[in-house]
């Protein structure tokens, strides 16, 4: 009999599957059609809507991603892959949180491409300025904003430790193929400069109050393009989601008992 705690681990799987697929598909349209990526994840929902069984697929990959989300949130409250309590272990906890609520949104922006309610018109291109525009005009947004921009320049400098020191490679586990340690190095160095951009944006946004400096995922992607780096980052984006299938099988995910969600701050 399958326990819980191994259901849930199969959602986790499909999570990490869904976030490989969508990094292919965007380093693809970055590749084939600049302009396009400017839309990011949404010109990858759009794209996914045109293949066969694409609604299907859309649901699959939004329950995915919530499933990803929580074994985030889950980590993020519980430390159940033991960071630890210093400082560095705090940190992590703190990009679990973030990432927990990024892939969230993720998968209610997939949900809503395959329930029909969003099309590509209404898609990420200007949505990531929108919601720093609602944003600046709270109290304190600004400084909320810039919060979030330092936490991207955070993430973004822990992605670059990663693809130096392939401490990813602890998650791993046995029988893994013998390349995806240079696959996941690529991967993280690309999402680094990417983090890096968003982080950057944020920031800048925070400090002239001007919702139009922040990027989304596929606008700090188009932002490279002329650059030597662009066709890199987009293969590297490609390699990050190669480098997520291969995880989807291979991760080592820990039991999570009914004990182990009590917070532990």
């Amino acid at each position: 009999m399958v326990d819980k705690s191994e259901k849930f681990s199969w959602f986790v799987r499909l999570g990490y599957a869904a976030r490989g697929v969508v990094y292919i598909l965007l380093g693809y349209i970055a590749l084939s059609t600049v302009g396009k990526a400017d839309d990011g994840q949404a010109a990858v929902f759009d794209m996914m809507q045109d293949v066969p069984f694409g609604t299907p697929l859309l649901y699959l990959i939004a329950l995915g991603l919530l499933a990803y989300a929580a074994f985030k949130a889950i980590d993020a409250a519980t430390d159940i892959e033991n960071h630890g309590d210093d400082a560095k272990g705090k940190a992590k906890r703190i990009g679990a949180a973030a990432s927990a609520i990024a892939h969230t949104l993720l998968a209610w922006t997939a949900y809503q491409f395959a329930s029909g309610t969003k099309q590509q018109s209404e898609g990420a291109g200007g949505q990531s300025q929108e919601t720093a525009s609602t944003l600046l005009s709270w109290d304190l947004g600004a400084l909320a904003l810039g919060i979030v921009g330092v936490g991207f320049i955070v993430g973004a400098a822990m992605q670059a430790k990663s693809a130096w020191t392939a401490s990813f490679m602890k998650h791993i586990g046995g029988g893994a193929p013998r390349h995806v340690k240079p696959i996941g190095r690529a991967g993280h160095a690309a999402r680094a400069i990417v983090f890096l951009l968003i982080g950057w944006s944020l920031v800048k946004s925070a400090w002239l109050s001007q919702s139009s400096e922040v990027k989304g995922l596929g606008e700090a992607i188009v932002a490279l393009s002329g650059s030597g780096i662009y066709s890199l980052v987009a293969i590297g984006l490609i390699f990050f989601g190669v480098f997520s299938l291969i995880t989807s099988r291979y991760r080592i995910i820990p039991d999570i008992q009914k004990g182990d969600l009590k917070p532990h701050l």
